[in-house]
């Protein structure tokens, strides 16, 4: 018999949503994604993130193209395949973006910035709203337009942009989760 509850039930049937309404989400909404991702857990507490949120159309589209630039030099397939496709848009249309940075300094921030994600992914999710972790926002930081996005972002010195995740409402229904792979948990008891 399985245990069934509303968080566990939010976290089988989040999906990462890449279709999204034009309208802007609300303050309220995406306030209750920032707090999910500020009670996120941290290595001794240090709570080492910075978020940004992105809401304007021209600084996204910029900084799809830059990064689908740097992803075309990339030794993937599939990377090379969607930096070359034009209608693609490493947002997807999405009104809000918000990017996940670390302190550099910080004993794991990318792994406490992961841990934010997920928690902001999730809030998304038992709120109504779709979101998707993007990571292609990371190849725009290492283009030649690296520190005019730094200061267009006001990404505070000493920390690095590790991911993002789009916000906005569903455009499609979700879909049911693919299988799960097998033979993947080990007891030792």
């Amino acid at each position: 018999m399985m245990i069934k509850n509303e968080t566990l039930s939010v976290i089988k049937n989040r999906r990462s949503i890449r279709a999204y309404k034009e309208e802007q989400i609300t303050d309220e909404e995406l306030q209750a994604v920032l707090e999910a991702g500020l009670y996120a857990p941290s290595a001794m507490n240090q709570q080492c993130w910075h978020f940004t949120i992105l809401q304007n159309k021209e600084i996204m589209n910029q900084i799809s193209e830059s990064s689908k630039l740097v992803a075309k030099t990339f030794d993937n397939e599939h990377l090379q395949k969607l930096a070359n496709n034009e209608k693609f848009h490493i947002y997807y249309g999405a009104p809000t973006v918000i990017i996940i940075s670390g302190e550099e300094k910080a004993l794991m921030s990318d792994v406490d910035c992961a841990a934010a994600t997920e928690n902001m992914l999730l809030a998304a999710e038992a709120i109504g709203l779709g979101a998707c972790w993007i990571n292609f926002t990371r190849f725009a930081f290492a283009s030649d337009k690296a520190e005019y996005y730094r200061k267009t972002l006001a990404i505070p010195e000493g920390y690095s942009p590790f991911y993002s995740i789009t916000l906005g409402y569903k455009k499609v229904e979700t879909l049911n989760a693919p299988p799960r792979k097998e033979n993947i948990v080990n007891y030792v008891k």
